[in-house]
C-alpha cells in the first residue's frame, strides 16, 4: 500500500482545520473552560468514542491516536475488561476514605503490586489523583524527610530547565518552562532550576548549597517540553551527587512509568534508582484518575522512625478503591498481553520511520527513546499547522510550541497503524 493510499483525506498543510461542519454551535465560548487552550476559543473537536488506537469525533471522523490521548492510554481505548473491573468495584463500594483508621482491598493490593514492580527496595506507595498532586506530594515528602532526619535547613529543591512537573503550586514552581509560570504571582521559595543537560551546573550548585539541598527533581526523559532523553551518564551522576550531598533524588515518571520505555519504569531502563518516584497517567491508562508517589527506603525509615508521628498530608480520594481497581486491571492487562515488549517493538518501528523522514530532509531531526518520540522541525515549518493537517488526515499528534511534533502511541497500535502515522507525517511535510 502506498503512502498516498493510506491517507484518509488530502492534506492542506496551511489550511485551517475544522473536522465536521461545526465543533460547537454558537459564536461564543462554551461553559467548559479548557486546560492549556485559549479561553476565547469557540470550537473544539468532540471525541465521542474509541477502540484500541482509534478514536472518532462526533462527525464520525476516524483518527489514529498517536499520542495515547495525553501520554497515558497504554492499553488502548474502549476495553470492556476495564469497564467490567471498574463497574464491579463500584457495585461493591465506589469509594471510601483511607484517612485513619480505614483502608480498602484494592488500594492495599495495588500498592503491593506497584512496590513489587519498582527497582526501589522496600518501597511503599502513597496515592494521589494526578501527576500534579504526585509531584507536590513528592516535594513535600522530600522536605519532610530532611526535617525528620534532623536537618530542617535542607529545603532547597533543584529541578532542570525544560522540566514539566504539573500545574499545582509545587510543580509550577519546580518546572523549567517559563511560560507556564507567568501570571501566578510569587511561587514557592527554595526551588531553583539548572540548565537541563549541564551536569557541571548541577554539581556546582549542590556544592555551593550542600547543606541546604533537600532533593533533586527530574524527569528521566523530559516529556512535555518535547521529548528530551538524558545525556549519557546524566542520571547516574545526579544519583552520585545526591548521595554525596545527602539529598534525595526524585524521578518524575508521570509519562515514563508503566511501560513507556519498554520497562516498568525509566529507573529500570537507565539503571538508576531514585528515592521517590512520582507516577500517574499509565498506571490506569486513563480509565480512572490516579497518581501517586513510590517511597523508597530512606524516606520510609524517616517516616516510621517515630511511631507517634502522623503524616499530615493526603487527599480526599487517596487510595480511591475504584481507581485502584482500574490500576490493578491495567497492570494485569499489561502483563498478560506482554505489552511492555510490544511497546519496545512499536517504538523501534516508529523511530525507524521517523528517522527515514529526517534523513530525507523532511524534518530537522528525531529524538526519543522507547515508545515516545519527537520530531524537531525545520525553521520553515510550523508544528501547529502540521498537527492540524495530520488530524485532518486521520492521525492525532501533539504540537509543542511551533518547532516540535510529539508521538506517544498506545502499546496496542498495530504495525499498519504505525506505518500510517509515519506516512501521514511524510505527506504533511511534503
Amino acid at each position: 500500500m502506498s503512502p498516498q493510499d493510506r491517507l484518509v483525506v488530502q492534506i492542506h498543510v496551511h489550511a485551517p482545520v475544522f473536522i465536521g461542519p461545526d465543533w460547537h454551535n454558537g459564536a461564543m465560548p462554551g461553559a467548559f473552560l479548557h486546560p492549556f487552550a485559549k479561553p476565547s476559543r469557540e470550537r473544539f473537536p468532540s471525541i465521542t468514542h474509541g477502540k484500541g488506537s482509534l478514536v472518532w469525533d462526533h462527525t464520525g471522523h476516524e483518527m489514529i491516536d498517536a499520542m495515547a490521548s495525553l501520554w497515558y492510554c497504554q492499553i488502548g481505548h474502549g476495553r470492556g475488561d476495564m469497564a467490567d473491573a471498574i463497574a464491579g468495584q463500584i457495585r461493591q463500594i465506589e469509594a471510601y476514605s483511607c484517612f485513619d483508621p480505614f483502608t480498602n482491598g484494592p488500594a492495599d493490593e495495588l500498592a503491593e503490586k506497584i512496590a513489587s514492580l519498582t527497582p526501589m527496595p522496600d518501597a511503599r506507595v502513597f496515592f494521589a489523583n494526578s501527576g500534579s498532586e504526585a509531584i507536590d506530594s513528592a516535594m513535600k515528602l522530600a522536605r519532610l524527610t530532611q526535617v525528620l532526619d534532623g536537618q530542617p535547613e535542607r529545603r532547597l529543591i533543584i529541578s532542570r530547565v525544560r522540566g514539566y512537573h504539573g500545574t499545582n503550586y509545587g510543580g509550577t514552581s519546580a518546572q523549567g518552562l517559563p511560560l507556564n509560570k507567568e501570571g501566578y504571582g510569587t511561587l514557592l521559595d527554595d526551588v531553583v532550576q539548572v540548565p537541563a543537560d549541564d551536569i557541571e551546573a548541577l554539581s556546582m550548585l549542590m556544592a555551593e548549597h550542600s547543606n541546604r539541598v533537600a532533593a533533586v527533581l527530574t524527569e528521566p526523559v523530559q516529556g512535555a517540553a518535547g521529548v528530551y532523553p538524558p545525556n549519557e551518564g546524566y542520571l547516574d551522576e545526579a544519583r552520585r551527587l545526591c548521595d554525596q550531598h545527602g539529598a534525595l533524588l526524585i524521578f518524575d515518571e508521570v509519562i515514563t512509568g508503566f511501560g513507556r520505555l519498554g520497562t516498568w519504569f525509566a529507573a529500570d531502563h537507565f539503571d538508576v534508582v531514585p528515592d521517590l518516584t512520582a507516577f500517574a497517567k499509565g498506571v490506569t491508562s486513563g480509565y480512572m484518575p490516579l497518581g501517586g508517589v513510590i517511597v523508597g527506603q530512606r524516606v520510609s525509615e524517616a517516616l516510621e522512625s517515630d511511631r507517634d508521628f502522623i503524616l499530615r498530608h493526603g487527599y480526599t480520594y487517596s487510595g480511591h478503591p475504584t481507581a485502584s481497581a482500574a490500576g490493578l486491571k491495567n497492570i494485569e492487562i499489561l502483563e498478560k498481553n506482554n505489552l511492555l515488549k510490544a511497546a519496545s517493538g512499536m517504538g523501534y518501528r516508529l523511530e525507524r520511520g521517523l528517522r527515514a523522514i529526517a534523513d530525507d530532509g523532511g524534518v530537522d531531526h528525531v529524538r526519543g527513546v522507547g515508545a515516545v518520540f519527537a520530531v524537531g522541525l525545520r525553521d520553515d515549518q510550523n508544528a501547529v499547522h502540521l498537527r492540524d493537517a495530520m488530524i485532518e488526515a486521520g492521525v492525532i499528534t501533539r504540537a509543542i510550541g511551533t518547532d516540535t511534533i510529539t508521538y506517544c502511541p498506545p502499546f496496542v497500535t498495530t504495525d499498519e497503524q504505525i506505518d500510517t502515522i509515519v506516512d501521514v507525517l511524510a505527506e504533511a511535510v511534503g
